[in-house]
């Protein structure tokens, strides 16, 4: 009963998180419901371990369909993966718990700089070419990439603002690129799980099918209904996004 709980979960997580991101909004506390004896970070390791699948399938499906600008992308990875992993070491030399009331202000604020630009992210049309687009793109997955590796909460949800915003993608376009990112910093988390040995490989595998499965029908979706869809995707998840924190920040520290 438990793995077809997660796979559910898994499911319905890789579906949200192929449009937009913040399918571990749905996927980790699946997982702290369901084991709540289980120590966090197996629990974080075995949701990397389900999520790098479907993150994975939607770039492939996303660059069949869209123009994947992959002189920006593989640097802007290489440099997240790099960012995620200095997050990670900084970890274990500084408490992240300062964030947790800091992370709502910032998603309201993005969630309203969204909602009065209402022009942002429905066309397409990159600021910058070649070496340039590469530099910032690259700087933006270090940026990212560490706050993901540090804490993590929003990343997806991030990496698409500051395609959109920084970059000119639309929304489709940003929600692809950041696809790869994800995956990415995903992979050097997993790798770090794994490594510690906080991964449970019998949940991994039904997990990940699932997953797939999700990251099928929402790139489907994604790529039907096209920028516009996914903008309103994005803000409902950033709305969903600044009520767990600001619980977890504010409510939950009480």
């Amino acid at each position: 009963m438990e793995i077809l709980i997660v796979s559910l979960a898994s499911l319905f997580a890789g579906m949200v998180d192929s449009i937009v991101g913040g399918g571990g909004l749905i996927l980790v506390p699946a997982l702290f419901a369901t084991f709540p004896t289980a120590p966090p970070a197996t629990l974080l390791g075995s949701n990397k371990s389900a999520s790098i699948w479907g993150t994975s399938f939607a770039t492939y499906q996303f660059s069949r369909k869209v123009d994947m600008r992959w002189t920006a992308l593989v640097p802007a990875a290489l440099a997240g993966v790099a960012g995620s992993l200095t997050g990670a070491w900084a970890v274990t030399q500084l408490d992240p718990s300062f964030l947790r009331q800091v992370l709502p202000f910032l998603l309201v604020a993005l969630l309203a700089y969204t909602l009065v630009k209402k022009d942002l992210g429905q066309t397409h049309a990159p600021l910058f070419k070649g070496k340039q687009e590469a530099v910032v793109a690259a700087l933006m997955g270090l940026f990212i990439g560490f706050y993901d590796g540090f804490f993590g909460p929003g990343t997806g949800s991030f990496f698409v603002f500051a395609y959109v915003r920084l970059l000119g993608y639309d929304f489709l376009n940003a929600s692809a690129s950041a696809k790869l990112m994800n995956s990415a910093t995903n992979l050097s988390a997993l790798v770090l799980f794994t490594l510690q040995g906080h991964v449970w490989w019998h949940l991994a595998l039904p997990m990940a099918i699932a997953n797939v499965l999700g990251s099928l029908i929402g790139t489907r979706l994604a790529l039907k209904h096209g920028a516009g869809f996914v903008r309103y995707v994005f803000l409902a998840v950033v709305g969903v996004l600044i009520l767990k924190t600001g619980y977890d920040g504010f409510v939950r520290t009480l």
